[in-house]
């Protein structure tokens, strides 16, 4: 490989959220990796820091012809340049929408399990959640249309939260499913918000559908959330886009992100993104190619010494979304006795909604610490089968 991700990266001292733990504890839970950025972008973010002034900043064309051509060219969709709305993050973006597409009383769906903060998105702005479970037969998930069909016609109903891909079991819905999601959603007035943060870190030969290129319907009707912050581990940046194909859409969305103060670019953000999406694929190619090996050893592992810890298949994201029903406990106690007596720290499944017997793991890190997590967790597993 041309770049590094065996070497581990010391994190203290930085400020981590997710370095901010215990002695002796392994973090491997909130999804930032634990790799260095593309050193093109570090290459640009240290000439841009070496100028000296940090004034405000313009958002210029450059921008949006980055993220056109980066659809383009690896995810087989090209939208209008004046599609791109600056926005700091993903989560500005939702919670932005929630407030100006809806009101207070009215209901958000989301298919749970899903990304935990959709719940505070809709929540902390006076809505109402609606979930509607995905079905999970075999140790597959999928759309349980009938659910979704019954949420979507209710008339409380005015938005959709959809992540794609999917995050915690890492699915790519694929065209039909989208299309059909799309077509449900607009003819009951019903806008969609498309998360599409991970859809870049995909399985080598795997590619996610974007939302916006399912259907005419899809297309008109949505609000798609995308950055570089995931697939470059820039998350500390604040940097993202929404794009909305729709003017009139796009319009209010625009409003709302400069009514919520959140459409204005950091010093960083404009440069860390354009040269990620212009000078980043190389980097990006090699990640993904180490992200499937770690999930091939967390499979094999977990087949060969652990198998009462099931992998959820996935074809996504760096999140792997794993099965522990056998150990019959609360997800949540088993979290805690898995932390408590071995130092390993994964998200607790409970908090995604829809499941109470999954455990979510971040693999974004050296091997070396993929193996230290597991040989933790088959320690916890064998106290528990002992019990």
């Amino acid at each position: 490989m041309s770049y590094d991700f065996d070497t581990p990266v010391d994190r203290s001292g930085t400020y981590s959220y997710k370095w901010d733990i215990g002695e002796g504890e392994l973090p491997m839970w909130v999804a930032d990796m634990d790799f260095r950025t593309a050193p093109e972008i570090t290459e640009a973010l240290t000439r841009r820091a070496a100028h000296g002034v940090f004034g405000y900043s313009t958002i210029p064309d450059e921008w949006r012809e980055a993220y056109r051509d980066w659809w383009r060219d690896r995810h087989g969709i090209e939208y209008d340049l004046r599609a791109f709305v600056f926005a700091t993050g993903v989560i500005p973006i939702i919670s932005s929408c929630v407030r100006k597409l809806t009101t207070p009383g009215e209901n958000v769906v989301i298919m749970t399990p899903v990304y935990n903060v959709f719940f505070n998105c809709i929540r902390n702005n006076g809505r109402n959640v609606l979930e509607c479970p995905l079905a999970y037969e075999g140790g597959r998930y999928s759309v349980d249309f009938g659910r979704l069909g019954a949420a979507l016609a209710d008339k409380q109903t005015t938005l959709l939260l959809l992540c794609n891909p999917q995050n915690p079991a890492g699915i790519i819905w694929d065209r039909e499913t989208l299309a059909k999601i799309g077509e449900l959603a607009c003819d009951n007035g019903v806008t969609v918000i498309a998360d599409e943060i991970h859809c870049d870190l995909t399985d080598p030969g795997c590619e996610y559908v974007p939302f916006a290129s399912a259907s005419e319907k899809c297309r008109d009707n949505c609000v798609v959330c995308i950055a570089p912050t995931k697939t470059f581990n820039l998350a500390g940046i604040q940097t993202a886009a929404a794009v909305i194909p729709n003017p009139r859409l796009r319009h209010k969305v625009w409003r709302a992100l400069n009514t919520d103060e959140c459409g204005e670019p950091g010093s960083f953000a404009i440069a860390a993104a354009v040269t990620a999406f212009k000078q980043g694929g190389a980097w990006l190619e090699e990640l993904r190619e180490y992200i499937f090996r770690n999930k091939q050893l967390v499979s094999d592992y977990l087949r060969e010494n652990i198998p009462q810890i099931k992998l959820v298949p996935s074809q996504a994201t760096y999140l792997l979304w794993l099965d522990c029903t056998a150990f019959g406990m609360p997800v949540h106690e088993l979290w805690k006795f898995i932390r408590k007596n071995t130092g390993l720290f994964l998200s607790d499944g409970s908090i995604y909604g829809g499941s109470n017997t999954h455990l979510r793991m971040n693999i974004a890190c050296p091997a070396s610490q993929v193996r230290d997590a597991l040989a933790r967790l088959k320690r916890a597993a064998d106290m528990l089968l002992q019990k």
